[in-house]
């Protein structure tokens, strides 16, 4: 998920990818299919989807089999955490293979690595699926076509296809794929390189509004999350907690182990040790398995447990805090990046310096299923587990070396997850699941309750910017950022680092970025948009400070420096030219010339950034009331993700969900004393209610780059975007968060 921490896996369009996709076998059926009412809305079709094939299913590669009754199944290879990729990569091997979306069956994967890699992060899906996945359709259209050809003793050249259909286009003869298939599957993959691609223009399903292949399923309340996993899905399950030291890395000394086994409806209790230095692997803890989860779950509430709660036992947020401080006034540990000579620019004649302190918190996930695993380890040496996860590979490797397991004999069924935003990349979960069964001997579900799902997580890093500038006639000369994280053994927790190229470094003549580290304990990782959700919020709020400074536009401010920036190559992998058109467009629809004529009180801001690959700009319309309570009225939004939005209405939907998450975090916060997590549930880690959500107004710029993933990159923007516009709205400007509405009260 982290733009700057995980590694973009190559489009790989060679013959070895495509023979590593499509060396089927009999691997590719999975029970369990799930078929919407309607296929499309306002788009290629919206025919009712098939049920299971009446008939056997013949496996064309990899990821598509085609019935003799003319039903397709496609394989979904990536984790559906409600991003949409389940129906997405699906429809770019149905484009290509021209298949009637009706006939279409999805399936979801299990974890396998004839797949590559399987993983729902990064807003990666799209690039590195983009052409292979395309390929694998249009192979096996080839196939149909040559199998075609053969029947009908014509060259392929005189065929062509439409909607499931063999064409002979001079007889208007027609084949459906059911009766081509037995023999299309015994003709060799075609070598990729050598498939032509169809034209943008000829697409039938690619670009249409194509609904989640699961949301009929989730309205009628069926079970697909893997908190719906029950003894029905596999026969003898337990139900079991797991209890971890409140300070993380903490050890087990003893329990009350005796009076938790003589407890109604426990079955066994188990001291589990650590495994590996992995604060998110398996850690010391206490598992209580038991005939119903909510027995589990009192005996859990009654333990006593004796804990070495070890060297962070005295974290605090509060010395976070005053550390912080403290290094901020002091020479920086180390310099990321610097250009120019800033001190010169400081001390020319006529320069404006400025100085603003950014801070903000720590954050948790809260997805709003709970972590949960279902996990076998069976007497035959071999270990199957249902899971919601994002990576698999996260879990596969720790269940493991937990249970002795082989990993050759470990059966992973990635089933759909009730929200992820990065938290279901790791596997503690998962591993604890498999190590409780292998304990007890018996098929256990883990199910954690709210409270830990809130106080054991890879938490969002908070962090805290010390920012100056120097404006010089109306320009932007100079900015330095003495950045303080956390680290860890020496290293920079995992995202709490600032990109070394920050805009506006490459934008302007000079900056130097510095940083300055606090040690902390508590684990760390990916939250959707990962340290962009963060980083954006500091820079462009004070780049709008520096725009006020200078007596501009805060737009027009903007687009002069993605100007300079253009001339100078810029930084970041940005591309200046592109940032700068969503940022003129999204002013001319959102109104913003107009932004005067509005009432006192209410004020717009704009914002921009580049992440995973996409280019966002957004403008807030916030209402502020004289108490400093205050409402996101409006955002307007405009995303280049490049030529081809996949599926609209689902590309929409992700740009409100990341707005919608962007204000909730706000109001957010993680907070620590004595080493444990304040915060316990929703109430004081509140997300944004259904009446307090703005509207939205999304819009894509089409243009002819290649296209990328839309899950993460319409989140960064908003939250300067909101500052931005209270601050126009009331003078008053927030820099840390979560917001003190008390400090935004105005007459």
């Amino acid at each position: 998920m982290a733009h700057d921490t995980m590694k973009l896996e190559a489009v790989n369009s060679s013959r070895r990818f495509f023979l590593l996709a499509s060396a089927a076998g009999g691997g590719l059926m999975l029970s369990g299919c799930m078929t919407p009412d309607t296929a499309t809305e306002g788009g290629a079709t919206a025919a009712a989807s098939p049920s299971k094939p009446k008939q056997p299913v013949v496996d064309m590669n990899t990821f598509v089999a085609i019935s003799p009754d003319g039903t397709i199944r496609i394989m979904a290879k990536n984790p559906e955490i409600g991003q949409g990729i389940k129906t997405m990569l699906p429809m770019l091997i149905a484009e290509e293979l021209d298949a009637d979306w009706s006939k279409v069956v999805l399936e979801q994967a299990d974890a396998d690595a004839k797949y590559g890699s399987q993983i729902a992060g990064g807003s990666f899906a799209t690039p590195n699926h983009w052409t292979p996945h395309r390929q694998v359709g249009a192979a096996a259209r080839a196939m149909l076509l040559q199998a075609a050809a053969q029947r009908l003793a014509v060259n392929v050249s005189e065929l062509t296809t439409e909607a499931s259909m063999v064409v002979h286009k001079s007889t208007n003869k027609k084949i459906p794929y059911g009766d081509l298939v037995a023999d299309a599957a015994k003709i060799p993959a075609p070598d990729p390189a050598s498939l032509k691609l169809k034209d943008a223009k000829d697409y039938r399903i690619i670009g249409k509004n194509v609904k989640q292949w699961d949301a009929p399923r989730i309205v009628r309340g069926e079970k697909i999350f893997g908190i719906d996993v029950d003894e029905k899905d596999v026969p003898g399950l337990k139900y079991a907690t797991y209890t971890k030291c409140p300070v993380f890395g903490g050890k087990l000394v003893s329990f009350n182990e005796a009076e938790i086994k003589a407890m109604k409806g426990v079955v066994s209790v188990h001291a589990i040790k650590q495994v590996g230095a992995d604060l998110m692997g398996l850690l010391d803890g206490v598992a209580i398995v038991a005939d119903d989860w909510w027995s589990s779950k009192k005996a859990k509430d009654a333990l006593k447990i004796v804990w070495d709660e070890g060297q962070y036992a005295s974290t605090s947020t509060e010395s976070f805090d005053q550390q912080a401080a403290t290094l901020a006034k002091g020479a920086p540990g180390s310099n990321l990046s610097k250009a120019g000579d800033v001190a010169a620019a400081f001390a020319a004649p006529g320069a404006k310096v400025i100085e603003a302190a950014y801070v903000y918190p720590f954050l948790n996930h809260t997805p709003l299923e709970p972590e949960n695993t279902t996990a076998w380890a069976k007497p035959d040496g071999s270990l199957e587990i249902w899971s919601p996860t994002q990576n698999p590979g996260a879990g596969l490797g720790p269940a493991a070396a937990a249970t002795g397991i082989d990993r050759t004999k470990i059966t992973l069924h990635m089933i759909r997850c009730g929200g992820g935003f990065g938290r279901r990349l790791s596997g503690d979960f998962i591993v604890e699941a498999a190590a409780i069964s292998k304990a007890a001997g018996v098929p256990v579900k883990l199910l954690w309750t709210r409270e830990q799902d809130m106080q054991h997580d890879p938490f969002r890093p908070g962090g805290y910017h010390n920012f100056k500038a120097a404006i010089k006639d109306g320009q932007l000369t100079a900015l330095t950022n003495h950045f303080v994280s956390f680290s860890r053994d020496g290293k920079v927790l995992g995202n709490a680092q600032m990109p070394p190229t920050e805009f506006p470094a490459g934008y302007i003549p000079n900056h130097s970025y510095d940083q300055s580290l606090i040690t902390a304990g508590m684990p760390t990782g990916p939250m959707r948009a990962p340290v962009s959700n963060a980083v954006c919020f500091a820079y462009q709020s004070f780049v709008d400070e520096c725009a006020i400074a200078a007596g501009k536009d805060p737009l027009q401010f903007r687009l002069d420096l993605l100007a300079a920036g253009q001339a100078a190559a810029g930084g970041r992998g940005m591309n200046p030219k592109r940032m700068a058109d969503v940022v003129r467009l999204v002013g001319e629809r959102s109104g913003w010339a107009n932004r005067a004529s509005l009432p006192k009180g209410t004020g717009m801001g704009v914002a921009f950034y580049f992440s995973h690959q996409g280019y966002f700009a957004q403008v807030a319309k916030v209402k502020v009331e004289q108490n400093g309570q205050f409402r996101v009225l409006k955002v307007w939004n405009v995303g280049d993700i490049g030529s081809v939005i996949i599926n609209p209405i689902n590309a929409h939907n992700q740009v409100e969900g990341s707005i919608v998450d962007g204000v909730s975090q706000l109001y957010q916060k993680i907070t620590f004393e004595k080493g444990r997590v304040k915060q316990t549930n929703l109430y004081d880690m509140p997300l944004l209610r259904m009446k307090d959500a703005p509207q939205v107004d999304s819009h894509f710029h089409i243009t002819e780059n290649s296209p990328t993933g839309v899950g993460e990159p319409a989140l960064p923007p908003v939250l300067p975007a909101v500052a931005n516009a209270i601050a126009a709205a009331t003078g008053k400007r927030f820099r840390t968060l979560p917001v003190n509405t008390a400090e935004l009260r105005w007459t």
